[in-house]
């Protein structure tokens, strides 16, 4: 009985985040507000306050449940060697995660201004810092260019998923093209080339 009440909660949770998260994407995460969060999901705003006081608290909720996963992978190729296996298994598993967070990474391109004053922007400006480190090394006498690779990489793998989210094309062979491009970045940097 209780993980029937606990499952409803979690579905309600869920329900929440998935409908702030798409305001917050047509209209501005300014411009939204927690009424118009209850509203759309037709619930009263106690109930939703029942859940999460504020907007930033959703925000927070979206960010830290869908960038889970890029905490294990950082976790991860920290404990692997540094070999371009690695980075090239890095960069596909974050392929995927980038896939998979498709409304968050669409939500933080669209208001990056709100992105910065939030304390969620700047965790995951260290998220993207830590897995440049491991593709890059993390050793200070990587050569310049081999580090704009890396970043490059990374870079290519958000950019890409934005340039061509609207492009014609299936969206698999669009990921994996840009995968393609982000790899091929790191064996160059990897290689010293």
């Amino acid at each position: 009985m209780g993980t029937g009440k606990q499952q409803r909660r979690g579905d309600t949770r869920q329900r929440i985040q998935d409908v702030a998260l798409e305001l917050f994407a047509e209209q501005g995460y300014e411009k939204t507000s927690l009424r118009e969060i209850s509203e759309r999901l037709e619930v009263t705003k106690a109930a939703l306050y029942y859940h999460f006081k504020t907007k930033e608290d959703i925000l927070t909720s979206i960010f830290d449940d869908m960038t889970r996963p890029i905490d294990e992978l950082i976790e991860w190729g920290k404990e692997q060697p540094r070999t371009l296996d690695t980075k090239r298994a890095i960069l596909t598993r974050y392929s995927e995660i980038l896939t998979n967070a498709a409304p968050l990474f669409r939500f933080m391109q669209e208001n990056q201004a709100t992105m910065r004053d939030l304390k969620t922007g700047e965790s995951f400006k260290d998220r993207m810092l830590a897995l440049l480190d491991i593709l890059r090394d993390d050793d200070p006498a990587t050569p310049m260019t081999a580090q704009v690779r890396c970043f490059s990489a990374l870079f290519t793998m958000h950019g890409g998923m934005f340039v061509l989210k609207d492009a014609d094309g299936d969206p698999e062979e669009k990921r994996k093209a840009i995968l393609e491009v982000a790899i091929e970045l790191v064996t160059q940097a990897h290689h010293g080339a």
